[in-house]
């Protein structure tokens, strides 16, 4: 027979098993089947100078449906002003997917996000660098495009105007071919700006986005990467590589030097030489040419090729 002591201790220790394996069940992460959707996902990106422009989005398609349309009445008295009325389980049969005049998620499912690495012009307006959720309200005649601090939102449903970083407008164009699914490009690119086209159906819905200064946006990574990794003299070796190509003389030896100042090497050292040279500072160039052949001779680092291009220096060829 069991004693009412030790049947206590049992049942106690049945207890924190149970609660273990509870606390252990609790604590794997949690899964879920990634479901087929009739709108599929897709991101597009573009770089413009060192700029990311990133558009995430689903991809609804026409399906022999009224896309763009004014909403019949019944419908507009779903929603009030220019609330949405993007929602699949309240839209009858003919109405339009996209009704005139209502916030669209310009596209599917979660709200179209809009990311982008630095400060950017949309339509000549400015807009800050960060990730937004991308809003429209379409009419016939134009557009409004909405850039919304609240990017996690599901659809439109949850928009709010208060949230809205930048509002800018744009004219759609009717084209003869039919988009079926939604898309989103980037065409024409140029150095310092993509015009985004939204297509779909028989529209494309323009808005351009516009980096002000390349090579200022450029200079702020790199001297953002320079000061995370001081200890690193390649970054501003790379940076003083650009500007010569440039031929930037001045910001070239500044960087070069602090590079040099980082760590002594036969790569900053025949930089520079290469970089006074450029410069005009031809007896300078050729005292720092010779200082880094015997620097990469003491690091057993080839300096065959260097050194016939310092021959050729002295003789005049260059």
């Amino acid at each position: 027979m069991i004693s009412a002591k030790r049947l206590s201790l049992f049942n106690l220790l049945i207890l924190l098993g149970v609660g273990c394996a509870g606390h252990a069940f609790a604590q794997q992460p949690s899964v879920a089947i990634k479901p087929i959707r009739p709108s599929q996902k897709a991101s597009v990106m573009q770089t413009i100078g060192v700029t990311d422009i990133t558009i995430t989005y689903s991809r609804p398609p026409v399906k022999g449906r009224t896309i763009f349309a004014d909403a019949p009445a019944s419908m507009a008295a779903r929603a009030k002003g220019e609330a949405t009325l993007d929602n699949q389980n309240e839209r009858k049969a003919g109405e339009p997917i996209v009704p005139y005049d209502h916030v669209w998620r310009a596209g599917a499912n979660e709200a179209t996000m809009f990311a982008v690495t630095d400060d950017v012009l949309i339509n000549g307006q400015p807009l800050k660098a960060g990730t937004y959720s991308l809003q429209t309200i379409p009419t016939k005649d134009e557009w409004t495009i909405i850039f919304n601090s609240d990017p996690g939102q599901w659809g439109a449903f949850s928009y709010d105007e208060k949230k809205d970083a930048l509002r800018v407008k744009t004219k759609p164009q009717t084209v003869s071919d039919n988009q079926e699914w939604l898309m989103y490009s980037f065409d024409p690119v140029t150095e310092n700006s993509a015009t985004v086209n939204l297509r779909w159906e028989k529209v494309r819905v323009p808005f351009t986005v516009e980096v002000k200064d390349v090579k200022a946006a450029w200079r702020t990574h790199a001297d953002a990467l320079i000061t995370a990794n001081p200890t690193n003299e390649v970054l501003p070796l790379q940076v003083a590589n650009t500007y010569a190509a440039d031929k930037n003389f001045d910001e070239a030896l500044k960087f070069v030097d602090q590079s040099i100042k980082v760590k002594e090497t036969f790569r900053n050292l025949s930089a520079k030489a290469n970089i006074l040279w450029g410069a005009g500072k031809k007896e300078e160039a050729l005292t720092v040419a010779y200082a880094a052949i015997a620097k990469g001779k003491a690091d057993k680092v080839d300096t065959s090729a260097f050194e016939k291009r310092v021959a050729n220096m002295k003789a005049g060829k260059m």
